[in-house]
């Protein structure tokens, strides 16, 4: 039985069929036990924002299915979009470690399905289970190494068509190959693609227009072809 957006239900992490290369997939049996023990699963609209930057942290958000958008805002009302967290990820991590606010807002980008459990449950799991500070460790290796990629493209790229090569060519990574290019699908808007690349909407959809002029991409729907990869990565100095 499916549940809300097509979820489906799960008793248990050991027996979900979401269950992929995340941060709690690979536990052993004794340590998934004590999480189910804890956790509390719900189901999230589009939109829906899981916590706010500068919120207290109540604790940390497992993504099991579907897509978060991360972003900072300013004192003015910009925002500027960090990453896309992806299923099995750990979201809030660092707040509740540090016991300091939420660094980031997290929006659902689409329907999603997250466990969470409680800041000081969270502290206890890692006192019993050592096996979880490792995964600890590389998740917070993930963040910076992302955080520097992000700070590349948006601090030390030249120019938009760069900044847009980039991302496009980052998405690629778990593209589909096919005979004519490689299928991207594209998870943004095109405001929100400027607010990941630091420029507006108006630059994004003219530069994109320019890269299907060139036949660097093609764009059905929501569906984006890489048909001249070469071009494509030198014009995003890779």
């Amino acid at each position: 039985m499916r549940g809300p957006y097509g979820f489906e239900p799960a008793e248990n992490c050991q027996s979900c069929g979401l269950r992929a290369a995340g941060f709690f997939c690979q536990l052993n049996s004794e340590t998934l036990k004590d999480f189910n023990s804890i956790r509390t699963t719900s189901t999230y609209p589009g939109g829906a924002v899981l916590y706010l930057e500068k919120q207290d942290p109540r604790g940390v958000f497992v993504l099991c299915a579907g897509e978060v958008k991360l972003s900072i805002s300013s004192s003015s009302g910009k925002t500027l979009i960090l990453r896309i967290a992806k299923p099995g990820e750990i979201l809030g991590l660092m707040a509740v470690l540090s016991d300091t606010p939420y660094e980031v807002t997290a929006e659902a980008l689409h329907p999603c399905q997250v466990a969470f459990i409680r800041r000081d449950d969270f502290l206890q799991l890692l006192a019993r289970h050592h096996e979880l500070c490792d995964k600890v460790v590389k998740q917070l290796t993930a963040l910076y190494t992302g955080a520097c990629e992000q700070l590349r493209t948006v601090g030390l790229s030249a120019s938009a068509p760069e900044k847009l090569a980039r991302l496009i060519l980052e998405w690629s990574a778990t593209g589909k190959k096919t005979k004519g290019g490689t299928l991207v699908k594209v998870p943004l808007t095109h405001q929100e693609i400027a607010e990941f690349l630091g420029t507006t909407r108006e630059t994004v959809t003219r530069t994109l227009s320019d890269f299907k002029t060139r036949n660097l991409v093609t764009l059905q729907g929501s569906t984006l072809t890489i048909s001249n990869r070469a071009e494509l990565e030198t014009i995003g100095g890779m």
